[in-house]
């Protein structure tokens, strides 16, 4: 059974895709949201890198309330209160990393055409392939 399910989000329609598959095939399983933002370059230099680096985590919180609460208003038309968490680095292995306390993961991808169906995107590319846990990719 299927208690704790990740999904990844970044405001996509896929995303929220992949989310309203997460709430109606598991309505009974706990749901977090975690949002990805990346990390500064290793090629810019290393004193602004850190300066960056200071400001990134509450830059990255502010970019991920509007994503959550938009993701927040879909889970409450399932009448379900959802998690959230903001990760900080590179989004696959950050999705990874987390996948490890969860059940299931269920990313969002691209559809429509044969060639948007055979690139799945590299981010869910990267969770599939190296998830330790089963991963959904839902488009």
């Amino acid at each position: 059974m299927v208690s704790r399910v990740l999904v990844p989000i970044d405001g996509s329609e896929m995303a929220t895709r992949a989310l309203e598959y997460a709430l109606e095939t598991h309505p009974d399983a706990e749901v977090t949201l975690l949002y990805v933002v990346g990390e500064p370059s290793p090629m810019m230099g290393k004193a602004l890198r850190l300066v960056l680096e200071e400001d990134l985590g509450d830059a990255a919180a502010d970019l991920a309330e509007g994503v959550f609460a938009s993701a927040r208003d879909v889970a409450a038309r399932h009448g379900v209160d959802v998690d959230t968490e903001v990760g900080l680095g590179n989004p696959g292995r950050v999705i990874v990393d987390r996948a490890a306390d969860f059940d299931l993961v269920v990313v969002g991808s691209h559809g429509g055409d044969l060639q948007s169906r055979l690139f799945v995107g590299d981010v869910a590319k990267a969770v599939f392939q190296r998830s330790p846990v089963p991963v959904t990719v839902v488009r």
